[in-house]
């Protein structure tokens, strides 16, 4: 069984806000608990409930699976969360853009 490693779960949660450009007080408001507690998560130095884990889940649209251990389904978004993690700060914005523009194209 994989071990948790609370650095890497707060890293992989700190990123996924960045990539959403939410603000640290905005998911802490957004998840119901103070913004101290949210840098105490994104730091490593305190774990969630069960409860936390999912509202980020579900606000950060990313599986447990990949907050807990990293692990993607490379099914429906996880190659896309992969990709814009890699991608750089100042070119986000643009494939935002772009993934909107085909996303309405498609429908």
């Amino acid at each position: 069984m994989n071990e948790l490693n609370y650095l890497e779960i707060g890293n992989r949660i700190r990123k996924q806000r960045e990539l959403l450009s939410y603000s640290r007080e905005h998911l802490a408001e957004l998840l119901g608990v103070s913004t101290k507690f949210c840098a105490d998560i994104e730091t490593g130095a305190k774990g969630m409930s069960i409860k936390t884990l999912s509202k980020l889940s579900q606000l950060l649209h990313i599986s447990t699976d990949y907050i807990l251990f990293g692990k993607t389904n490379e099914g429906a978004t996880g190659g896309l969360v992969e990709a814009f993690s890699d991608c750089p700060k100042d070119k986000i914005e643009y494939a935002e853009e772009i993934l909107k523009v085909f996303i309405k194209a498609i429908k």
